[in-house]
Parts: structure tokens; C-alpha cells; sequence
């Protein structure tokens, strides 16, 4: 639930309170034991049904470096990164996430996961040796939304490669900003996380209090992950940043130069929530990647909660551009300790695409408005494909 009287109108159209105004109907149990310390999102394992051609796409055209490869597996960072790795591209015959990795502050915080985690009767796994090339001691876990969570410390360093200009494209990724997941309980997943130690920086609501959608953090920026609601637990996008937006230019410019232009899916353009530039891509094997720049710094305990309401047109696309339907409904696997697909269990709630697709199709409404301009609507309303 949300109440508006709680929140303030800003001039900008959004909504801000000083507290996260979602309220959890069955919220997972908070554990007794202390939570890690989480610093930042630092890896995810993706397995990939091609490792040539998913290197192709990660190495040769976004301009990925690798720190190290075999037969089975590629590992990737970005040009500002000094640990082993940002993204691990393992072979596999279902395409799917393997890990959400994060990077804790101590060692001792390994063993705070392990009681936090227990206590909730999760299954957990610990790895001295750990369970990728480049990470020590660490622990995996199935958390109780289904994801595949990693917490390590021990790290094998890595040159940091900023200040090598010579090897910098007009496209260049610089960081690992954050990942997205797909619940079909936001608020229970924001109730977790918050007990995890995750703050709300935005989030997207109705009148009526449903949430569709939160971004939550660890580092200063507005998300370290977001959960968006749908059919889930799913993987909804990985997201490198840049540092300027002409950056994500480059990049239109080279998919379309390179004829690959099919793997943009949404975008360019500028967000309402967290107010970045950004791109969606899609990689060979229908992994959702996002380039983003130019959020906002969110360190202040006091930080404001910002809360869009669902029926806004530039909450997603700050310009008021559709979204493409693929976006709402696509997503991918995540996987069980054992390297099986989890099952995926459908959303009982409204979804976003939902109440903001009109019935003609692909237009979009807004809230006592018919539906977008015709001369807008584009491509995006059915019978408009070319």
C-alpha cells in the first residue's frame, strides 16, 4: 500500500517521501543474525548456449576486456575495473543466470551470510577456493525470492585500465553499475532486501498502492539492482555504464555500421526513474544488457524516495517514447545451485504493461486520456509493422 498524503508533488511530476512508502502483505521473516555488509554489485555469471559467439558480441563490438579465458568460459571487465572480473560468460545448453555476485566488506561478512541465510533456511554453499577463476572464499545462496545470490571479499586484483586511452573506443563501458530482476511480489522482495541492507531510492506505484517496479542500493547511485514485477524469479538486464551519453551513441552508430542493428531493443534515450541515458541490447542468446549513464548521487541518509505514478508516460522514457511490449515480457532464466532452471511462477497483480497499453494494441495512456496521439503511436501499434 502507499498513501499520496504521505508524499510530496514535486514540479518535475514525480512524487518524493522520505521513507519508501511500500507496505508488504507477507513479508519474508527478518533474521535474527546480522546481514553482510554489501558494498557494491560486482559480477554476474551468465551462461551462454555459444561462447564464441556471445565473446563476439561482448568482446569485439561493446569493447569488453578479457582478463582470462578457457574452453568453457570467458571473463570480462570493464576499462575503470581492478577485480578479476565484471561478467563471466560460461558454456552451458540453457541460457540462464547463474550468479548475482556482490562484493562484501570484510571476511567476516562470508560468515554472516552463511548464519543470515541458514536462519531463513535457504540453501547455502561456501567455497574457500570459490567458484569462478579471480574469486577467493565465497558464498551462494538460493535466496527466498529464488535468485542465485554470490558474496565474496577475496579477490585476485587486475590492472585497472583507466587511464589507458589507447584503448578506448568511442562506446567504451567503464563500470558494472547495476542488474534488474523480475519478482512477481515487489513488495515482499523490497521488504527482503531492505532486510538484507538495501535502501529504496524510486520506485513506481499506483493510486491504489500497487507497486510495479523498485530500485534499491548499496553504493551511492540509485541501484545496485531493481525488482520489476512479472513472472519470476528472472533476469530482466545486466547494466554497464558510460561515461557520457554520446558514448551510447557510438555504440547505436556501430551496431548499425556493423548491419546488427536487430540487437537494439530499446532506446536511446533518457529514463524518468533514476534519470539516465540508456540503451537496451540484446545479446545472442536474448540476454537483456543495458548502457547507462548519468544517474544521480543518492549517499545522504536522507536521501528522498522518489515515487512515479504508474500511469506517467516518461516514468520509463523521460521523452515520453512507448516501450516496446519484448521489455515487459522478456526475461531470462536464473538457475538453482545444481544448474537447474528455476520454475517461474506467474504475477497475480496488475502488471505495468498492462494498465499502460491501451486497447488498441501498442498505444500507451495516460491517466484520463484516451490513448497517445495516432501520429505518435508509431510502430508500436499493431498493423503499423513494416
Amino acid at each position: 500500500m502507499t498513501h499520496r498524503d504521505d508524499m510530496t508533488l514535486t514540479s518535475s511530476g514525480f512524487y518524493v517521501s522520505q521513507e519508501a512508502p511500500i507496505e508488504c502483505a507477507d513479508p519474508t521473516p527478518t533474521p535474527l543474525a546480522s546481514p553482510p555488509d554489501i558494498l557494491r554489485c560486482a559480477y554476474m555469471e551468465l551462461v551462454v548456449s555459444d561462447l564464441k559467439r556471445s565473446r563476439d558480441f561482448y568482446v569485439d563490438v561493446l569493447g569488453l576486456t578479457v582478463t582470462e579465458e578457457d574452453e568453457d568460459a570467458v571473463y570480462l571487465r570493464s576499462l575503470e575495473e581492478f577485480i578479476h572480473h565484471n561478467l563471466v560468460l560460461r558454456q552451458g545448453e540453457v541460457p540462464a543466470v547463474a550468479a548475482f555476485s556482490y562484493r562484501v566488506r570484510t571476511p567476516e561478512d562470508l560468515d554472516k551470510a552463511v548464519a543470515f541465510y541458514t536462519e531463513l533456511g535457504c540453501r547455502v554453499e561456501r567455497r574457500e577456493d570459490g567458484f569462478v577463476k579471480g574469486i577467493g572464499d565465497s558464498v551462494r545462496v538460493t535466496d527466498p525470492l529464488g535468485f542465485p545470490y554470490e558474496f565474496f571479499h577475496d579477490v585476485e586484483h587486475v590492472e585497472r585500465l583507466a587511464w589507458r586511452y589507447d584503448l578506448y573506443t568511442p562506446g567504451s563501458l567503464v563500470r558494472l553499475d547495476h542488474f534488474n530482476q523480475v519478482t512477481p511480489d515487489v513488495p515482499r522482495a523490497v521488504k527482503f532486501m531492505q532486510d538484507l541492507g538495501f535502501r529504496v531510492t524510486e520506485d513506481i506505484q499506483d493510486e491504489e498502492g500497487t507497486v510495479y517496479a523498485a530500485w534499491m542500493r548499496r553504493k551511492p547511485t540509485v541501484h545496485d539492482t531493481a525488482m520489476t514485477g512479472g513472472d519470476g524469479p528472472r533476469m530482466h538486464h545486466v547494466a554497464f555504464a558510460t561515461h557520457e551519453k554520446h558514448n551510447i551513441l557510438a555504440i547505436c552508430d556501430k551496431l548499425g555500421a556493423l548491419r546488427r542493428s536487430d540487437a537494439i531493443e530499446r532506446g536511446p534515450g533518457r529514463h524518468g526513474v533514476s534519470n539516465a541515458f540508456y540503451l537496451y541490447l540484446r545479446d545472442p542468446d536474448g540476454h537483456r544488457v543495458e548502457i547507462y549513464t548519468q544517474d544521480y548521487y543518492t549517499g545522504d541518509p536522507d536521501n528522498p524516495v522518489v515515487t512515479w505514478d504508474v500511469h506517467d508516460n516518461q516514468r520509463r522514457d523521460w521523452w515520453g517514447n512507448p516501450v516496446v511490449p519484448s521489455w515487459y515480457t522478456d526475461a531470462s532464466l536464473v538457475l538453482d545451485l545444481d544448474g537447474n532452471p528455476q520454475p517461474v511462477v506467474a504475477r497475480t497483480e496488475a502488471s505495468e504493461m498492462s494498465v499502460t497499453i491501451g486497447a488498441d494494441g501498442f498505444s500507451y495512456t495516460r491517466e484520463g486520456e484516451e490513448s497517445m496521439p495516432e501520429w505518435k503511436q508509431g510502430e508500436y501499434k499493431l498493423g503499423h509493422q513494416v
